[in-house]
């Protein structure tokens, strides 16, 4: 069953125009009417996005989440006992 011939692209169909007209228009007012809410969050999107950034491009020097402990290295903590205390 060969369809090749008979496929259209999305945008050919006159629902589909329909629908992303409509989807626009929708977007507009949705974003025209909640701005105030919107233009809130920005500055917490922005701060969560540089955490989220941080979070994996500093990851790089010791291999990143879950790769458990290294049998050569230090135990947590540096090495010393819990009453260890130096100056």
């Amino acid at each position: 069953m060969d369809h090749g011939e008979n496929r259209r692209g999305f945008f050919a169909s006159r629902a589909n125009m329909v629908l992303l007209v409509f989807l626009a228009v929708g977007g507009f007012y949705l974003v025209s009417e909640h701005w105030a809410h919107l233009s809130g969050v920005g500055p917490l999107l922005l701060l969560l996005g540089l955490c989220i950034g941080m979070h994996f491009f500093m990851h790089g020097g010791h291999g990143g989440h879950g790769s458990g402990s290294d049998e050569n290295g230090p135990p947590p903590g540096g090495g010393r006992e819990p009453g260890d205390h130096r100056h």
